[in-house]
């Protein structure tokens, strides 16, 4: 019986530890991702009314322009091709599979240019999401190291399954490059700087991304915010 009564406490004392370790992990894990998301002013999210930016990408000879305005708390989304006079409003709440194949193509290209410029808040929007800080590492691009971390999606389901992205951070928890990885796999699908960083009011943007390949370049112009209260938009400077 004595035998018994210690193998119990034991048990329980492995479980106590065990949860212990699980909620320092959880709040390590946390504290990274506010940290990152805080570094581009995620606290004063809350307060944008509407965000508006051109995504431009150059691919060899290949120029794209997009113009967007979001208003996050609505969720309602406005697009216009630079090459178009039409502008296509919807609200992604109310998007589903039977969807119009235009207004979910639009979505996807919506969803893909707001990473380039917001993946920072995605880390904490995210939440299904695996990061781990994996210490410092060698630059994908030039010399020298940095903190890496690594923000992991599943497998199925979201916007991105499987993909994983591997951002180097500056000691403010800043992006200076990145490495996404197309379903996990260990060979980068992109690499890219992150530079330019200006002030939208108050959250801070990245508005130049530089591929390894001297080709591939993503910048946004026209970036600007509209705050709660406030009927004039602040632009990025």
């Amino acid at each position: 019986m004595k035998l018994f009564f210690n193998y119990l406490l034991i048990t329980l004392l492995i479980a106590v530890i065990s949860a212990c370790a699980g909620t320092k992990k959880e709040s390590r894990d946390q504290t990274l991702r506010r940290n990152i998301a805080q570094a581009y002013g995620f606290q004063y999210f809350n307060q944008v009314e509407k965000i508006q930016y051109t995504f431009n990408v150059k691919k060899g000879e290949t120029q794209i322009s997009r113009f967007w305005i979001w208003e996050p708390k609505a969720n309602q989304v406005s697009f216009k091709a630079t090459d178009s006079r039409e502008t296509v409003t919807y609200n992604r709440n109310d998007l589903s599979d039977s969807s119009p194949t235009n207004l979910r193509n639009i979505d996807a290209w919506f969803i893909n240019d707001s990473y380039w410029l917001l993946f920072p808040f995605h880390v904490v929007w995210d939440s299904q999401t695996i990061v781990e800080d994996v210490g410092r590492k060698k630059l994908p691009m030039g010399e020298g190291k940095a903190r890496c971390v690594i923000v992991s999606y599943p497998a199925t389901g979201g916007y991105t399954p499987g993909d994983a992205y591997d951002l180097f951070l500056d000691d403010d928890y800043r992006l200076t490059q990145w490495v996404y990885r197309h379903a996990g796999s260990e060979t980068p699908t992109r690499i890219a700087t992150w530079e330019e960083h200006r002030s939208l009011g108050p959250l801070t943007v990245s508005l130049n991304h530089q591929g390894d390949d001297p080709n591939f370049r993503v910048w946004f112009t026209t970036v600007g915010v509209k705050m709660v209260g406030i009927d004039s938009w602040i632009f990025a400077e």
